[in-house]
């Protein structure tokens, strides 16, 4: 069986509306599955239902099946409340309406979708007892006969309006080597590393360089010295995990490029430049300062984990500072950060590219900068101007953050 998509690569459509308009009945057409449950009962929705699909030729998709707005049982608000963080998920809302007319919640929908600039399917179903307008799909999610015809009508409009990464995937690393190229992966194998498997960055790394035609070789940092010395042709970029990057930095020739797995993830999933200016806040840092650090997953802590333990320690002595460390995982991002001075985000592997973006955008709103795992542990281990060298107007952001935005040097 070939493996799936990762859920964080998936276009996401978040399927929205008032309550009863139809929603599951529409997931349960378009997947062709009793995915979810369909009742009359207002209120049947109550956590987000994922779907994964394999859309062609959009490719993996993701619906997402919300409560309906509307709501007055007696869960209602926590159902809504989980309705409205979706927006903060979805690359993609689809409207799904059961008259010809937007009311209050509709019109609620359209108005929040055009203030954060995403893309909006209008969806009339039960369209058999009305006649729907030409500015949406015309659907009866019950009938089972018409899903061919719904499929094909949903993926031209998802192919006119879906954001081009999701149609012609950025690369990874790929448009910073030569064609045939050759990459060195610096791969610790630590506490937190999967028995028996890489970590999701690692692997998405090795099957883009496989994408692009590459020569790629794996090695652990304890030969890492003994892998650059015997290439006959020297790497045309080293990529390693961030706790080992003054490692990679000090054993690595000037001439050779050379970044981390965060730092390319930074870039592919959220805000380089803003990422790398959020770093620059580290100098900046006072005694009782507050600093949250922000995990997407919701794992186990182990002894020395990166996110808990290390990057606090390392903030620590950098800094000098006192400083408090508050953290948050999963779904559980603040809206209001006004007592922080700086939010240091994952690498956000297990999340799509819309809600580290929503969530640079919360921390943009509030004030605070923004950095993630990979970048602030090489500014901590003063590195940084190494990792960002290979992203040129990048690396100059960073130098005019560092010096508080007054000149350029550095």
């Amino acid at each position: 069986m070939p493996l799936a998509a990762p859920k964080a690569l998936r276009l996401q459509i978040a399927l929205m509306g008032k309550v009863n308009a139809g929603k599951s009945s529409l997931l349960n057409l378009v997947t062709g599955q009793e995915t979810a449950i369909a009742s009359a009962v207002p209120g049947t929705t109550t956590d987000i239902v994922e779907k994964n699909q394999e859309l062609l030729p959009i490719g993996p998709v993701t619906w997402l099946d919300t409560a309906g707005f509307g709501d007055d049982t007696e869960l209602s608000a926590q159902r809504i409340e989980k309705t409205r963080k979706a927006f903060d998920r979805a690359d993609v809302i689809a409207l799904v309406l059961d008259s010809p007319s937007p009311g209050a919640e509709e019109q609620f929908v359209i108005s929040e979708a055009q203030k954060r600039r995403l893309p909006l399917i209008k969806i009339y179903n039960k369209a058999d007892t009305y006649s729907a307008p030409a500015d949406g799909i015309a659907v009866n999610s019950l009938d089972k006969a018409s899903r061919d015809k719904v499929l094909g009508q949903l993926k031209s409009a998802l192919l006119n309006i879906c954001p081009d990464e999701f149609i012609h995937t950025p690369p990874l690393f790929g448009d910073l080597v030569p064609q045939g190229g050759f990459v060195l992966l610096l791969v610790p194998i630590d506490k937190e590393a999967p028995k028996g498997r890489l970590i999701m960055p690692q692997v998405q790394a090795i099957r883009e360089g496989l994408d692009y035609n590459l020569i790629v070789n794996v090695v652990t940092e304890k030969r890492y010295a003994e892998a650059l010395a015997s290439c006959k042709k020297a790497p045309d970029l080293v990529i390693c995990d961030s706790q080992v990057v003054d490692l990679m930095a000090a054993q690595t020739p000037p001439e050779i490029k050379c970044t981390t797995f965060s730092t390319l993830f930074a870039r592919l999933k959220g805000d380089l430049a803003k990422f790398a200016e959020g770093a620059a806040a580290i100098s900046r840092l006072e005694n009782g300062d507050k600093v949250l650090v922000a995990e997407c997953c919701t794992h186990h802590a182990v002894e020395d984990d990166i996110g808990k333990v290390k990057i606090p320690r390392w903030l620590k002595e950098k800094t000098g500072k006192d400083l408090q460390i508050d953290f948050c995982s999963g779904r559980d991002f603040p809206e209001k950060l006004p007592a922080y001075k700086l939010v240091i985000q994952c690498g956000g592997c297990m999340f799509g590219r819309r809600e580290i973006l929503s969530r640079i955008g919360i921390c943009e709103n509030n004030g605070v900068p923004i950095t993630n795992y990979g970048i602030a542990i090489s500014e901590m281990k003063n590195v940084l101007p190494r990792i960002l060298e290979p992203f040129g107007e990048i690396w100059e952001s960073y130098k005019m953050a560092k010096n508080g935005g007054d000149s350029p040097e550095y």
